[in-house]
């Protein structure tokens, strides 16, 4: 089980008995608004059985890290990256509305580009959905650089909303 952390979380390979706050997270409108419109709880399940077998860095699955508050030992959410292609991945973060704006996915997202750079990827990317200013925000505080937008990339409900690629050269 890979195990990181930093001054304040834990992150550690999410298993079966995280279902609960995987289904939770992708249930909470505030946290989902710029990332699915409303998901069936299987698919959600599919999703999470898809993320649940050993990882690798040749795994085409998301190595997903479950964050967890030291100080309390609340779950915050969950962080990871999947591979793209040989040296390069794309990473993501979801964390429960009321653990939102407290600086956490910011101090996730380094513990994911610190694991990233020693097991020798050299370049991360993240897509957000435009008008998720939040996570544009912590891309930027931890050195993502924004490098293009794809109109009307993604359909949440009846909306089309254009994605904004950021990049990270860890190399």
């Amino acid at each position: 089980m890979l195990e990181l952390s930093t001054d304040r979380l834990d992150l550690r390979t999410m298993v079966e008995s995280d279902w609960p706050l995987f289904l939770r997270l992708h249930s909470e409108p505030q946290t989902m608004q710029y990332v699915f419109g409303e998901i069936a709880e299987e698919q959600v399940r599919q999703g999470f059985e898809h993320r649940l077998p050993a990882w690798g860095p040749q795994s085409e699955h998301w190595l997903c890290l479950v964050v967890t508050d030291r100080a309390s030992g609340h779950e915050l959410g969950v962080t990871g990256f999947r591979i793209l292609s040989p040296g390069h991945a794309e990473v993501g973060c979801l964390l429960l509305p009321e653990h939102q704006g407290k600086g956490f996915g910011t101090e996730s997202r380094k513990a994911i580009i610190d694991y990233a750079a020693a097991i020798g990827l050299n370049s991360l990317e993240s897509t957000v959905t435009d008008g998720n200013i939040a996570s544009c925000k912590v891309l930027e505080k931890c050195g993502f650089v924004f490098a293009r937008r794809v109109p009307q990339a993604y359909q949440i409900g009846d909306r089309w909303f254009d994605d904004l690629i950021y990049h990270y050269q860890i190399r």
